[in-house]
């Protein structure tokens, strides 16, 4: 052990010297070793100890590591508490435009339920009528002779407009073929619609399989059907105050009373619009694949508007004549021809539809309904006749003028519209437009 001394004045004595003396410890041997030294903590004040460099070297790298660990952690809890934050103010954003659109509804005076009235209407949703893309629908009771089919809305699909779509629409519908919206719920983040219950279900029902004899109306009531649906959408699209246009017309969204009564519903998709406006602006296509216009897809074929629901329509009254499971015992190439084209070739050559069903003189009514549904579904918007005429051509006699050919070669481009329509959800790409 080294002493240090060291002596400094001090200042009460003129000539006195203070000395102060402490230890020095001696690292040498530490040192020689590549280690450091230091005093021990339970040991004398003199005596040291040797420690290596790598194990403090290695504390502070641990420490690092902890700390940028830490750091990672704080930052990833901060990300998910905004994600949930924005989550949160978002749904919260919906329900707000959700309340201040049912506050501007009141005057339309449908009910308002609670979520526990639904609960307590459908019995705990005990009978399940089917599932959609948007919600499930349940057969409810309001009373022990008012029968109702509750839609409960999915909360994981889209922000609301469904909802507000069809509760908006509805508002302004009043017609013996289009169903009677009784009331919603919009309790928090839970939405459903109330609506009258028709017992027979929907038209696909009776069309699907028109080779089971059993299922068939017969065609007397498909006309009257086919009539009424083309009525209903007549309304629609002038009976309003404003212009709605449907954009999901197929059999799934008809529904059949008691009576076999068709009313038009599911509203999720409807737009509305001013009587005299006669183009409709769209971000993106909407519709069920095989009843969707081509403009919807496509500007290159016009303009959208409400004769896209005439397209539909025409495509609904092709399946009612033919279904699509009696289209393959119809003819072994009939999977190498697009439906539509196949009637129009049988009609064009003046061939029976090989529509078997009902008695022999019945071929007349599906004829009639096959040439109207043709003229429906011509490929551009302005050759296809408005809803009031097809209803005038339902309505009139049996002397109906053929349509033009859709599926001719179309001009200089040279494209077949047959393969196109076959195509459609895979040529054509969606053109977005701005509202």
């Amino acid at each position: 052990m080294i002493s240090a001394i060291q002596s400094i004045p001090y200042p009460s004595y003129k000539y006195a010297t203070l000395f102060l003396e402490w230890p020095e410890p001696n690292c040498g041997h530490c040192e020689r070793q590549g280690r450091k030294c230091r005093l021990k903590n339970n040991g004398t004040k003199s005596e040291i100890e040797c420690v290596d460099l790598s194990k403090a070297g290695t504390k502070r790298k641990w420490v690092a590591t902890c700390a940028s660990l830490g750091s990672l952690v704080v930052l990833l809890l901060v990300v998910a508490a905004y994600r949930v934050y924005s989550s949160d103010r978002k749904e919260k954003e919906n329900q707000l435009k959700i309340e201040r659109f049912l506050d501007d509804y009141r005057a339309l005076k449908p009910s308002r339920y609670s979520y526990a009235d639904i609960k307590r209407i459908t019995n705990d949703f005990e009978d399940k009528l089917g599932e959609g893309a948007y919600g499930t629908v349940y057969k409810g009771k309001l009373s022990s002779e008012l029968f109702v089919a509750v839609k409960v809305l999915n909360s994981s699909k889209g922000d609301g407009e469904e909802f507000i779509n069809e509760v908006g629409t509805m508002g302004h519908i009043h017609h013996v073929n289009v169903v009677r919206l009784v009331g919603f719920c919009a309790d928090g983040f839970r939405r459903a619609l109330v609506y009258e219950f028709l017992p027979n279900g929907s038209l696909q029902d009776f069309i699907s399989s028109p080779d089971n004899k059993n299922s068939f109306l017969g065609w007397d009531k498909m006309q009257d059907i086919a009539l009424a649906i083309a009525k209903g959408i007549e309304y629609l699209h002038q009976g309003c105050d404003q212009r709605i246009l449907h954009f999901d017309i197929k059999p799934h969204n008809v529904l059949l009373d008691h009576n076999f009564t068709p009313k038009i519903s599911d509203f999720g998709l409807a737009k509305l619009c001013s009587k005299d406006q006669s183009i409709v602006s769209m971000t993106t296509a909407r519709g069920t694949m095989g009843y969707i216009a081509p403009e919807v897809f496509s500007r290159n074929f016009g303009n959208v508007s409400y004769k896209s629901d005439v397209y539909s329509f025409g495509m609904l009254l092709l399946e009612m004549v033919g279904g699509r499971k009696n289209v393959g015992s119809a003819t072994e190439k009939t999977n190498e021809i697009y439906y539509p084209e196949w009637i129009y070739n049988l009609l064009e050559e003046g061939d029976d539809l090989r529509i078997h069903i009902g008695g022999e003189g019945e071929g007349k009514i599906p004829k009639k309904l096959a040439i109207v549904g043709l003229w429906c579904i011509q490929w551009h918007p302005v050759d296809r006749p408005s809803m009031k005429a097809v209803v005038q051509m339902l309505e009139g006699g049996e002397s109906l003028t053929m349509p033009p050919n859709p599926f001719a070669s179309t001009g200089a481009a040279g494209t077949n519209a047959s393969t196109a329509a076959r195509n459609l959800n895979i040529q054509l790409e969606t053109i977005p437009e701005l509202e």
